[in-house]
């Protein structure tokens, strides 16, 4: 990690690739709560093609880039849900996913969304829980032959200041 702070901008289709690879870099970063085959269910490999496209096209996204390489992104899938939230292992614990989510929320505020909700892996929650948001259920999802804990997490927005 550099000591320059990531840039924040909005991502686009043209980033779609590279949020893919980043994210395989995230879960299968050190540090990982999960067991290697679980990483394995979750993204075998990095998401590309069509699919990935279509999931990404309908959303938000907030990248952080260093030197034109993104290391952190979230997302906003409407209504209100934040869909994808990593941070390449390189650049975590240093403040990014607080910036990112500023960011998402910063935009959900003004565009009158009135809470967020997130389904939260183990590695996650704890960054939500210190964003506010509480948890309302512990899920478990399976994935072929594994099952992952994850936890459904919701936060009030209070509306924008007006002045």
């Amino acid at each position: 990690m550099t000591a320059m702070k990531p840039v924040l901008r909005r991502g686009n289709a043209a980033d779609h690739d590279a949020l893919g690879l980043l994210m395989h870099a995230a879960v299968h970063g050190p540090g990982s709560p999960y067991r290697a085959a679980q990483r394995q269910a979750w993204i075998a490999a990095p998401r590309s093609g069509p699919d990935w496209d279509a999931r990404l096209s309908g959303q938000t996204i907030i990248l952080a880039e260093q030197d034109d390489h993104p290391v952190g992104f979230m997302t906003l899938a409407p209504p209100d849900c934040v869909d994808f939230a990593f941070i390449h292992p390189d650049w975590q614990g240093c403040g990014l996913f607080r910036r990112l989510y500023q960011a998402l929320e910063d935009h959900a505020r003004e565009t009158g969304i009135p809470a967020l909700r997130v389904h939260a892996s183990l590695q996650a929650r704890p960054a939500f829980a210190a964003m506010g948001f509480a948890v309302t259920a512990q899920e478990t999802v399976t994935i072929g032959d594994q099952s992952l804990a994850r936890f459904a997490m919701e936060k009030s927005l209070p509306p924008p200041a007006t002045g």
